[in-house]
Parts: structure tokens; C-alpha cells; sequence
């Protein structure tokens, strides 16, 4: 398959825009299609991992999330996507850690109690990959990122319904948005990896 046919490809182009959706936009594009993220179902999750001392790999997750793609057609590249993260849903099943990371040192949700990505562009490299780029805001600081996405697979589901999968990582420098406690020279990065779900409305 071509770079020129993957780019008429609607399917390819959903799963790549809908990577990074994870807040509904109140927006409307004639001719575009509406996907959501399927919370509901549990069937997407954001985690992130970091080192902890270096010895070994902590995990977490936030719980709470949404989000919306407005898909056109004809012209993909006019597509929107903004997107949501609910800071305070924070979660390394540990409480006292979870109040620590949720405070001034780190997240500061309180002051900061979302986190969003809008994406700016999207490019295709292989028949199931690509990558979007876009503006994330964390932690009062927005920054330009990039986050590769492999296809998993779409089509219709048992319920009537039509979604696409996919799945990405993307790799965050703490000091960059704000969060600068130290916690050692090999945790000053965190991964955030993202499986995702999203239905056709």
C-alpha cells in the first residue's frame, strides 16, 4: 500500500487521530465524523512508568479521562482533536505516594487539575503507523510533542457499533513542564503509554 493510498484510507486515519483523544470538543466540522473514547467500557487506558532509583519501574495510571476526534473525510488534514486528563485521578496504588505526586512537588492538581493535548499535525510512515504531533499543556506549561501510534486493528463490534484500536508511547522530560523535584538522576523522565479504544457515534 502507498503513502499517497494510506492517506485516503479513512480507517488508518481514525486510529491515527484518535491516539491522542481523550476530552470531547464542543466543535463541529461538515462532513466530519464523531469518535469517542470508550471509557465507559473500560476498554483505554493512560499509564505512565518511571524509574525508581533506578533499581526498578514504577507504574501508574489515571483513571479519569475523555475525549473526541472530528474526522473529515475529504480533507483529514482539517481534522480537530483536543484532548483531557483529569490530573487528580492520579494513580500508583499507593495512597501516600498518590497525595505526594497529586501536591506542589508534582502535579499540583489543585492549581492545575487538567492536563490537554491539541494536535497541530499528522504523518503517515507504514501501513498501520504514524505520528501525531500537537501541544500538550501539564502543569501550567505547554509544550510541542510527538507521539508514535500503531494501528491495532477496526470494524464492527458485537453491539452494532463500528470502533478502531490503537496503541502509542510518547516520553515526557520532567523539568521541561515545571516538575523539578529531585528524584534522582535516573527517574528525570516518565513514559506515558496509551491503549485505546474509541467508537464511531
Amino acid at each position: 500500500m502507498t503513502i499517497k493510498s494510506l492517506l485516503t484510507n479513512t480507517r488508518f486515519l481514525t486510529a491515527i487521530f484518535l491516539f491522542a483523544s481523550v476530552v470531547t470538543t464542543s466543535q463541529t466540522f461538515a462532513g466530519a465524523d464523531t469518535y469517542k473514547i470508550d471509557t465507559k467500557g473500560a476498554h483505554a487506558s493512560i499509564k505512565f512508568k518511571i524509574k525508581h532509583l533506578g533499581y526498578s519501574w514504577l507504574y501508574g495510571r489515571f483513571d479519569t479521562f475523555d475525549g473526541t476526534l472530528m474526522l473529515d473525510e475529504k480533507a483529514p488534514e482539517n481534522s480537530k482533536i483536543e484532548v483531557s486528563i483529569d490530573t487528580a485521578s492520579i494513580n500508583s496504588n499507593h495512597a501516600e505516594r498518590d497525595k505526594h505526586l497529586k501536591g506542589t512537588d508534582f502535579l499540583n492538581v489543585k492549581k492545575y487539575p487538567k492536563s490537554t493535548f491539541k494536535s497541530t499535525s499528522v504523518s503517515v510512515s507504514g501501513d498501520n503507523t504514524g505520528t501525531i504531533k500537537g501541544n500538550l499543556t501539564l502543569h501550567g506549561v505547554t509544550k510541542a510533542i510527538e507521539i508514535p501510534v500503531t494501528h491495532i486493528g477496526g470494524g464492527n463490534d458485537p453491539w452494532g457499533g463500528y470502533r478502531h484500536g490503537f496503541s502509542g508511547s510518547t516520553t515526557l522530560t520532567l523539568k521541561d513542564y515545571g516538575i523539578d523535584f529531585n528524584l534522582g538522576p535516573a527517574s528525570t523522565q516518565v513514559e506515558l503509554i496509551l491503549d485505546i479504544e474509541a467508537i464511531k457515534q
